[in-house]
């Protein structure tokens, strides 16, 4: 049985955990002890690793099970558009010593808001990991790393509907978390490496169609407007992927 470590295995990470029980020993990271406490108590061997902003005296000890891993999966936010670059290299700094040399195979979720916010058609080919500062930094040391750049992460109690949005006429940009776990799989089954995909829904209706199935009402028949784009014909193509859930508005 393969042994896989989740980095941050906070909404995405434990869907992934999950997904994987049964088939595969398990080993997270939580931010505080009672979190790390519940994911052990639910088969998912735990460890408290905090990865801050700031400069340490010292740096954090290496993961004490990670030699032992086939696989690693690391969910917190390295994409940097949220922070400035010196707390994005800080809190690299601390990843980076937390994982060590590990050799095995690993993948590293990014977002697809590291593309420009304006209208047209973005593939992998638009930005190179060279030019995202926290990719570019998991690369240099782990040139290994599968870079999977996500959309809006939707399903299960992430509905649309339940947040405040703006624009209804433009088009979305999810991915349901069961499609993002069967595409991890099927990376891992295929020993895949140093790959980098974007991780979105096929289909990109506008926002209202979404909200308006989810309502159960009506949804507008019009043209949707020019908007972002994010292409998932790479990972089709490369893994001969079918997605589970193609369309958004059929996630819930």
């Amino acid at each position: 049985m393969k042994k896989t470590g989740i980095i941050g295995c906070g909404w995405l990470g434990s869907k992934i955990a999950d997904s994987m029980s049964g088939r595969y020993t398990i080993y997270t990271t939580a931010t505080t002890k009672d979190k790390a406490e519940d994911l052990s108590a639910r088969g998912f061997n735990a460890s408290v690793a905090v990865f801050p902003d700031f400069q340490l005296e010292k740096k954090l000890e290496e993961w004490s099970e990670i030699k032992e891993m086939d696989v690693l999966i690391i969910t917190i936010p390295i994409s940097g558009k949220s922070c400035c670059v010196s707390s994005l290299y800080n809190r690299m700094q601390h990843l980076l010593s937390f994982i060590g040399d590990f050799k095995g195979q690993m993948f590293v979720m990014s977002s697809t808001g590291v593309y420009p916010d304006t209208p047209g058609e973005y593939a992998e080919e638009s930005l190179s990991p060279d030019e995202v500062a926290g990719e570019r930094m998991i690369r240099n040391k782990y040139p290994q790393a599968n870079i999977l750049r996500l959309a809006g992460l939707m399903g299960d109690n992430r509905l649309l509907k339940n947040y405040n949005v703006s624009n209804l006429d433009a088009p979305v940009n999810h991915i349901h978390y069961e499609d993002i776990c069967n595409i991890i799989e099927k990376m891992i089954e295929r020993g895949s490496e140093g790959k980098l995909y974007n991780i979105a829904a096929p289909k990109h209706p506008s926002k209202a169609q979404v909200i308006n199935t989810q309502k159960d009402l009506p949804f507008p028949k019009e043209d949707i407007a020019e908007g972002k784009i994010i292409l998932s014909s790479k990972l089709t193509s490369e893994l001969d992927f079918i997605f589970k859930y193609p369309d958004p508005k059929d996630f819930h």
